[in-house]
């Protein structure tokens, strides 16, 4: 909700990211999050926990390439609007994964209640 409600003020009020910094942290995260998002690979399917950090890895590692075209966005219009994009579709992704895993942990109460 952080994401999404500070996308909506850098576009109320039209602050510019540095291209290149938004670049080179996005590949450095990008590398380190591909090498976590390989690791758990394997527990993709596992309970609630570990369906969590599945999804968190997974979502990291999209939004680090969509921190890259933004930065490739905002280099090239000289504009915050790909920035303010990005965030707002990330936010997006990250409330769908934690209704995900919220909808999968209930499901587990339940059956552990019986």
């Amino acid at each position: 909700m952080w994401v999404l409600a500070t996308a909506i003020w850098h576009a109320a009020y039209g602050r510019v990211p540095e291209a290149v910094t938004m670049g080179a942290v996005g590949l450095a995260a990008l590398l380190a999050n591909s090498a976590s998002f390989a690791l758990l690979w394997a527990y993709r399917d596992g309970d609630s926990n570990m369906r969590s950090v599945w999804l968190c890895s997974r979502n990291d590692v999209i939004g680090n390439f969509a921190v890259l075209l933004a930065a490739v966005g905002v280099f090239g219009t000289g504009t915050g609007w790909p920035d303010v994009i990005v965030a707002s579709v990330m936010g997006g992704l990250a409330l769908q994964g934690a209704w995900f895993v919220i909808r999968q942990a209930s499901g587990e109460l339940s059956e552990a209640q019986i």
